[in-house]
């Protein structure tokens, strides 16, 4: 089979500059340019402070590697002692981290530590159901692109620290021919097969150099569509909305072939139906709940 993978998200650059911009916004909204009115109204100027961040439920961390640089953003004399790292399985009651530094601007970074590491914490989490859920079948759960915007990048390194891969990053990091894609508008349709080919050559005038090609999906809803363009061998071919029958069907004819296409299963599955989709024989199960219906981790702030 292929061993080509999409762009695997890693803590970075880029990453650290998503989450300048998110905490810069929340920061905005939640203070505006007035400030916390509560703890000025009760919290003398100059009054030190430090407090734990705590899990309250079982889970998957995310988010810590930030906590230094994002309490930095509301005040620089804020710091941030970390006590568990990103990926770590932790209990109810774990030490996260402790901050540290003016009362007045730890009860300003309060909210947006807690969300950012919590929103991050509970993708991490339901991920690792995911993987856990499969596990033993050999086959891998991926993300989709259905992400909370802004957070992308943020929430696909949120996948990584729970045990899952990333699919491709967006529209501009690797092709995926879908449906949409095959009958524009109704008005041409385009043969699977040719579709694969003339992407390739498109990736081909492109290439720098000696560059590998970015990664060449096509998504087929049938077995007949799956037969046209195994001989293509695109990298992945994704079976949409399959049964698991279906799916070992598939996964028999393109063994057959002597495609090196790897197959990877889509369409709404959820954790009930993911194990029997992965059993099918399938290298990849991509599954958009990881993003779009992770529930926020619950973390909290204990003054010490």
């Amino acid at each position: 089979m292929s061993k080509k993978d999409f762009h695997q998200t890693v803590y970075n650059d880029d990453l650290r500059e998503d989450m300048r911009a998110l905490i810069r916004l929340a920061a905005r909204e939640d203070s505006a340019d007035v400030g916390d009115l509560t703890s000025l109204a009760l919290i003398p100027e100059n009054a030190p402070g430090k407090a734990a961040v705590v899990s309250r439920e079982r889970g998957v961390v995310a988010g810590l590697v930030f906590a230094d640089e994002l309490v930095k953003i509301v005040d620089e004399r804020l710091s941030w002692e970390g006590k568990v790292e990103d990926g770590a399985t932790i209990d109810k009651g774990t030490v996260l981290g402790v901050v540290s530094g003016p009362t007045l601007s730890m009860l300003v970074a309060e909210r947006l530590l807690l969300n950012f590491v919590g929103r991050l914490s509970g993708v991490a989490t339901l991920t690792r159901r995911y993987v856990d859920a499969i596990e033993g079948t050999g086959a891998h759960i991926y993300d989709t692109r259905k992400t909370t915007l802004g957070w992308r990048r943020l929430e696909k390194y949120a996948v990584k620290c729970g045990g899952g891969r990333n699919h491709r990053t967006g529209l501009y990091d690797a092709i995926l021919i879908k449906d949409n894609h095959l009958a524009f508008g109704g008005e041409t349709d385009f043969d699977p097969a040719e579709a694969v080919r003339r992407a390739r050559k498109f990736l081909e005038a492109r290439r720098n150099g000696d560059e590998e090609l970015p990664m060449l999906e096509i998504e087929v809803d049938s077995l007949d569509q799956l037969a046209q363009v195994l001989p293509e061998n695109p990298d992945v071919v994704l079976l949409d909305n399959m049964s698991p029958e279906t799916m070992r069907e598939a996964v028999a004819m393109r063994d057959k072939s002597g495609s090196t296409s790897e197959l990877e299963a889509s369409g709404g599955i959820n954790l009930d139906t993911a194990r029997a989709k992965a059993e099918s024989g399938v290298e990849r199960v991509s599954v958009g709940a990881l993003t779009h219906s992770a529930k926020t981790f619950d973390v909290g702030l204990d003054w010490i």
